[in-house]
């Protein structure tokens, strides 16, 4: 009788009844799998997020320590004993964290987002760099946003970093800014580039008139094999001297793209497509969402997240229409920017594209912007890297 007991006392149900937050969490995880799996939101990191949030919180599974991790960033000095102790010490997801903590998950998915992306867009209208920079203005305000919220100065920078909507610099912004934060901004960053269809177009529609949206651009001129082979050593390069902090990202995104485009190089490009790309997400998501403890996420602190990440998202599709409209001032008539292209400067490579184009299309049937969306697209995924570089190096 004692030993049944003794069993009962140690199973996670009856430990639910002095966790109650842990049962709100794992009701959130299940409302994320929902999305992910019903409504397809984001299913490829939302779904393995889920999951770990599920898993992180369920009582005496013991899979992940936070405990672990706060003495981790509480030492004064990171060195071989501290991942000893995650290591001897620690669960699974735990181990899985440190390659969220070393930053190595978002690089390697960066190699594999490389290898997916044609830049040829970007090269063939480097106008578009400036869209792609200038949907980079809701990162910046949204720091501001959140520093008024009183968070500290590297939450706000991680916070603002998911108006860039990227889900991979977001989590490395965050992991080496502000962990602790590393959940609710992961699921929010996540969230919002799912509903990228949902949020974009009535921003577009605010901004833009009918006219505006049916403007008709120009075929892109043809882009060799060797502009692109060249471009992405020449990004590489300049972007790290510029700002080095910026190098870790921007670099594997590169390198990703240089092996697709040399043609050198085929099976190491499928394999960072394909295998790399699925093991990496898969371990990225479940270690993501294990750091949604309860005492962590379910704080003031989450929804001030939330709404300054939408603040952030909003801000970032508006800044990039905006300066579409400031930059047809000066174009000659025929050669003017269909404004709708600006909002795709956020990095949500294809999605904020194609938004882009049905949009358009609902104005013109006729027109077709995807190509010419693709430009500033890809240029967000730069811009984005770039300025988590310029906040890592000032706050980091």
């Amino acid at each position: 009788m004692d030993a049944i007991l003794n069993f009962m006392n140690q199973t996670g149900f009856s430990m639910l009844a002095d966790n109650w937050k842990s049962i709100i969490m794992i009701v959130i995880s299940f409302a994320l799998m929902y999305l992910a799996i019903v409504k397809k939101f984001e299913p490829l990191l939302l779904l393995p997020i889920a999951f770990g949030m599920m898993l992180t919180n369920i009582p005496g599974a013991e899979m992940y320590h936070s405990e672990l991790w706060d003495n981790f960033m509480n030492a004064e000095h990171t060195n071989y004993h501290n991942y000893a102790v995650i290591l001897s010490d620690g669960g699974l997801l735990d181990i899985l964290y440190i390659g969220v903590k070393t930053c190595l998950y978002p690089c390697l998915i960066f190699i594999g987002v490389g290898a997916m992306t044609d830049f040829g867009p970007l090269i063939a209208n480097p106008k578009s760099l400036l869209l792609g920079a200038a949907a980079q203005l809701g990162i910046f305000l949204a720091y501001i946003g959140a520093i008024l919220l009183k968070f500290t100065p590297n939450q706000a920078a991680s916070i603002g970093i998911i108006g860039g909507a990227d889900g991979p610099t977001a989590i490395f912004t965050t992991s080496l800014l502000a962990p602790e934060l590393l959940g609710p901004i992961a699921v929010a960053a996540y969230s919002y580039m799912a509903l990228v269809p949902v949020i974009q177009p009535p921003i577009m529609k605010l901004l833009t008139t009918k006219k505006e949206r049916q403007i008709t651009m120009t075929a892109l001129r043809p882009v060799t094999k060797t502009q692109k082979i060249v471009f992405p050593i020449i990004v590489t390069v300049f972007v790290s001297l510029l700002v080095p902090s910026a190098a870790p990202l921007v670099g594997c995104l590169m390198f990703g793209n240089l092996m697709k485009e040399s043609g050198v190089v085929e099976r190491l490009a499928k394999t960072v497509q394909n295998e790399l790309m699925n093991i990496v997400t898969i371990f990225l998501g479940v270690s993501v969402g294990a750091t949604a403890v309860a005492d962590n996420f379910l704080t003031l602190k989450t929804l001030g997240i939330i709404a300054m990440g939408m603040a952030a998202f909003s801000f970032g599709t508006s800044g990039g229409v905006l300066l579409a409209k400031f930059m047809n001032l000066f174009l000659p008539k025929g050669k003017k920017i269909n404004p709708l292209i600006g909002s795709a400067g956020v990095s949500a490579v294809p999605m904020a594209a194609r938004v882009s184009q049905v949009v358009g299309q609902k104005e013109n049937p006729s027109n077709f912007l995807l190509m010419h969306a693709m430009g500033p697209n890809v240029a967000g995924v730069i811009g984005s890297a770039i300025a988590a570089g310029v906040l890592i190096a000032i706050f980091g």
